[in-house]
């Protein structure tokens, strides 16, 4: 994802300040640890980066279009993503900080990896084109979403499956 980076420095001189943002990050698509995930449309967000002190807080949302692929079917469908972001920053290291806070280092804040770290974690892990999406023919392969198989549906379950050629022989 290409990098979008603020430089905090101007809002740092003030106790409390407020930025509007509004952001398109061009790029061609993003890894999510398992696979390469093109971008059918720009990532666009739209926040507010808000200081109080030496805190920091992204509020803003996500938009854009992903292109999946469908984990029975195998078939690539496009995903709206809608998302909401809610960031912690901090640039002083407290002890008592929590996990969730991020620690600015050099006045920056890599605005496109906060958005592609949130896009990640809402990514449904079981990616489906559609609710009823029929996967493909266990035996040919086929996509039985376009076509019928003509293959023998024997219903045999699939750990079992060794046992039937014990008992039916041609």
């Amino acid at each position: 994802m290409s990098i979008v980076e603020l430089n905090i420095s101007e809002l740092l001189k003030e106790k409390k300040a407020e930025r509007k943002l509004d952001l398109i990050i061009q790029e061609d698509g993003l890894y999510d640890g398992m696979e390469y995930i093109k971008l059918l449309r720009p990532i666009s967000f739209v926040g507010i980066l808000s200081k109080l002190e030496n805190d920091f807080t992204l509020k803003g949302k996500v938009q854009g279009v992903l292109e999946l692929i469908c984990s029975r079917c195998i078939e690539k469908f496009p995903y709206e993503l809608d998302i909401t972001i809610v960031e912690k920053f901090t640039n002083v290291y407290k002890e008592d900080e929590d996990d969730e806070t991020i620690f600015i280092e050099d006045n920056v804040i890599d605005i496109s990896q906060v958005v592609q770290n949130n896009i990640i974690l809402t990514l449904p892990i079981k990616r489906l084109c559609k609710q009823n999406c029929k996967g493909l023919c266990q035996q040919c392969g086929t996509n039985l979403n376009k076509f019928k198989c003509q293959c023998k549906n024997h219903d045999i379950d699939l750990r079992l499956a060794k046992l039937k050629d014990m008992f039916f022989t041609d």
